[in-house]
């Protein structure tokens, strides 16, 4: 029996697992991509992904921390790696070693310090990027972009051979190509995304949108969420074919916040709406989905 009853989301060929309320917990992960955007209290679905990537220290997306590294210890898995802003090393070494004593062992972990702009590399041809976010000191998101080459337009009459005769005289016959995948935005204010390249042009947005009731712009400023009349036009600019919306407020439900978005954006945007809270991908306990989803989620 599995310990959360996650949201499941297939887009395309990856599988979306999570669970998002704001002040509640917050985690999703991929497993074909084997990351894990926040972690929220470690549902045991996420125990075999390999790399955490934490947006920021908030109770609701990484109080699950020593509690993932230590039950892939017990189950002979290797440690796993924490991408995290460099602010939350120490705190995270400190609960990391306590949970330790406590349990009687020391938890392995590899925590990496990520500051926007830099990668890591979590298979061959996948990396991922931070950039920053608006939320809390050195609070970031992530992308994860496949990286490719490309054969120059000048060699594509060229035979195989002739490519090969090119390569060894030390031409450079291909230029990189970097493919976004999908971007987590994690908690932050408003921040116009769209003049990041990767984040504009991901395939898959997942993005929280936590206030939508006009009276609460006030709490969306003081919380440094993102209101609904900021993150409309966000969307408009943005090239995504798919967008998750996470940690909506326990204020709003579901069916609200999509009559709020279906009335705000343009249909064309609102058809890419996905609401990761959505009870059509809840699953039950045995992992089967209660209901597949639609592809209009305006159909629900």
């Amino acid at each position: 029996m599995s310990s959360h009853n996650l949201s499941h989301i297939t887009l395309d060929s990856l599988d979306l697992h999570g669970y998002s309320v704001a002040g509640e917990e917050s985690v999703i992960g991929i497993p074909q991509l084997d990351v894990c955007f926040d972690i929220g209290k470690a549902p045991d679905q996420i125990i075999p992904i390999q790399n955490v990537l934490l947006t920021h220290g908030h109770m609701d997306h990484a109080a699950g921390i020593a509690y993932y590294l230590s039950h892939r210890n017990f189950l002979k898995m290797t440690p796993g790696v924490v991408l995290t802003p460099p602010n939350t090393i120490d705190p995270l070494n400190q609960i990391i070693q306590a949970w330790g004593r406590l349990d009687g062992s020391r938890i392995p972990a590899k925590l990496v310090p990520m500051r926007p702009g830099e990668e890591y590399k979590v298979k061959p041809n996948l990396f991922v990027r931070a950039f920053p976010t608006k939320h809390t000191r050195e609070s970031i998101g992530f992308s994860v972009i496949e990286r490719r080459k490309k054969l120059k337009p000048e060699y594509h009459n060229l035979s195989g051979p002739e490519l090969v005769q090119l390569k060894k005289k030390g031409v450079s016959i291909d230029s990189p190509l970097e493919i976004p995948i999908v971007t987590y935005l994690g908690d932050t204010s408003y921040v116009d995304f769209s003049q990041l390249d990767y984040v504009a042009n991901s395939q898959i947005l997942i993005a929280e949108c936590t206030f939508f009731e006009d009276e609460h712009t006030d709490r969306a400023d003081a919380g440094r969420h993102m209101h609904i009349d900021e993150f409309g036009p966000l969307l408009e600019r943005m090239n995504n074919q798919y967008i998750v919306i996470t940690h909506l407020t326990q204020r709003t439900t579901v069916g609200q916040a999509k009559a709020m978005l279906r009335k705000k954006l343009p249909s064309e945007v609102f058809r890419k709406i996905h609401i990761l809270m959505d009870r059509k991908y809840r699953q039950v306990d045995n992992g089967k989905v209660l209901q597949q989803p639609t592809d209009d989620p305006s159909q629900s």
